[in-house]
């Protein structure tokens, strides 16, 4: 049976010490507890891009140009009732402080220590990658 598919975007912020950005998801949410990379879903008549920058800002009070967005890997995981399919774009510069909007933790982490947080199933082929990137 065919599931419905979800696209959803998300970045890898990578600070000036080769770090990446990664989100607690807050309770009361699906996965709550888990970590990921910023993102969300992508609107209807949106770009993934329009709604990388969008999410951004709603989720951490960043300004980020879709120039600034570099696209690195995706994710494809079935999930219970649909599919997920995550573009995962790579991103070094904002305007702004990082200020979590949504009641979220987030932990500036190096990409060999990614495995040491407890991610959804769709995130986890994407820490090898940022791992060959950044070491």
């Amino acid at each position: 049976m065919s599931k419905p598919i979800l696209l959803v975007v998300a970045a890898a912020l990578v600070d000036v010490d080769g770090r990446v950005l990664i989100a607690q998801r807050p309770e009361g949410r699906s996965m709550a507890g888990l970590w990921e990379f910023p993102g969300g879903k992508v609107g209807p008549e949106e770009s993934p891009e329009d709604a990388l920058v969008r999410e951004l800002r709603e989720e951490l009070a960043i300004e980020v140009c879709d120039t600034c967005l570099a696209p690195f890997t995706f994710a494809s995981h079935s999930y219970e009732t649909f599919h997920l399919l995550m573009p995962l774009y790579l991103c070094r510069r904002w305007e702004g402080e990082i200020r979590p909007q949504e009641g979220q933790n987030v932990k500036w982490v190096r990409a060999a220590r990614l495995q040491d947080y407890p991610m959804p199933p769709a995130d986890l082929p994407l820490i090898p990658m940022l791992f060959d990137l950044l070491g």
